[in-house]
């Protein structure tokens, strides 16, 4: 078994017909589609929504009052441009901005936005970071 890894990640939303048509016209398409969660096939890995109550009811608390946490998920692209065309998409497609894509301190070049949700998105050009033709990321080795 490897130990270093995260296969799944599930965020609560709100309301998981809203979550699933603002992942639609980012041109996302469900793996699965459960009712009460969906999941989006990644890179290695899966994304999943689920509906916040369910999702509480899963985790054996039902009662909890789940929101966002203090997190960010990220894509990373090869070009500025891939930068500003992501962030542009998501702010079309019900995003709040956040921050707008701008030259950043460590060199690179990323922007925020929120989902309906509330989860926070980086979208980021690293020039110390590989990014795949297929979206995947290899840190550098050292």
């Amino acid at each position: 078994m490897t130990p270093q890894r995260v296969t799944l990640i599930t965020l609560g939303v709100a309301d998981l017909g809203r979550a699933k048509a603002f992942y639609a016209a980012l041109g996302w398409t469900p793996a699965a589609d459960e009712g009460e969660v969906v999941f989006y096939q990644m890179n290695g890995m899966v994304l999943g929504f689920f509906g916040l109550e369910p999702l509480a009811k899963d985790q054996g608390r039902p009662d909890a009052k789940l929101g966002t946490g203090a997190m960010t998920l990220a894509q990373n692209f090869t070009t500025d441009a891939q930068v500003d065309a992501a962030y542009a998409l998501a702010l079309r497609a019900g995003a709040t901005p956040l921050k707008a894509p701008e030259k950043v301190f460590w060199g690179g070049y990323s922007g925020y936005y929120a989902d309906p949700d509330g989860h926070v998105w980086e979208v980021a050009q690293n020039p110390f970071w590989d990014v795949s033709p297929d979206g995947s990321l290899t840190l550098p080795t050292t």
